[in-house]
């Protein structure tokens, strides 16, 4: 008997190859609006959390306004970039058609809005392929459990039995507060080295290795 029925994936630096573009269009929404851009590596760990929340992160001087307009900013740049969309990370169409068919539930958990999830899965034809996904303007932003505890819900998953996969902080520290098991990736947005501190059940370097694991815990 397997030990998960369950799997949930962050989206981006997880299936999609879309780190970099979310970096430039940081440093270009700071730049246009006449603001110093932060380092690539402040930005790179505030991806996952809530667009609005993120640039917060970065910018705390930014009003109200201010915010609206460097997300505005943020998101034009983005747009355009993602007119062809990030391609998903080498092995990710195969195995999550593999993990389809060994008959686990899958479900997206992201730091995107829905216009821009929806967009992806439509790019991707992936409209229908998970059993539910999650976008941060219409839950709680990570690292808060709620999204997670939406998905199991819908899922009729106990939290024993799923298991999020993410290249954040936040899908770890999220995985832990809603009592779920965790693998950490080390090809998105940030290292191993730093992911392993908050203690993730496991941790790969390459999305091939997800498979290999769910199969030894069996």
């Amino acid at each position: 008997m397997r030990e998960f029925d369950l799997i949930v994936f962050d989206w981006d630096g997880t299936l999609a190859d879309s780190i970099g573009r979310i970096v430039d269009a940081m440093e270009h929404a700071a730049v246009a609006g006449g603001l110093q851009p932060c380092a690539t590596s402040a930005i790179k760990g505030i991806i996952g959390l809530e667009l609005s929340q993120a640039i917060s992160q970065l910018h705390p001087m930014l009003d109200d306004q201010a915010l609206h307009a460097f997300r505005q900013r943020y998101a034009d740049r983005y747009m355009a970039m993602d007119a062809e969309p990030s391609p998903l990370f080498p092995g990710v169409a195969h195995g999550l058609q593999q993990f389809r068919e060994q008959g686990y539930q899958l479900a997206v958990a992201t730091g995107k809005a829905r216009r821009g999830l929806d967009r992806v899965l439509r790019a991707h034809g992936l409209e229908t392929f998970f059993d539910i996904t999650r976008a941060a303007d219409e839950t709680e932003s990570k690292p808060a459990p709620r999204m997670l505890r939406e998905i199991l819900e819908h899922c009729g998953v106990e939290p024993a039995r799923a298991v999020m996969v993410g290249d954040s902080a936040f899908d770890i520290q999220m995985a832990h507060n809603a009592g779920v098991a965790s693998v950490a990736v080390g090809y998105g947005a940030i290292e191993l080295g730093i992911l392993r501190q908050y203690e993730p059940t496991h941790a790969i370097e390459a999305f091939q290795a997800l498979e290999p694991w769910l199969a030894g815990r069996r």
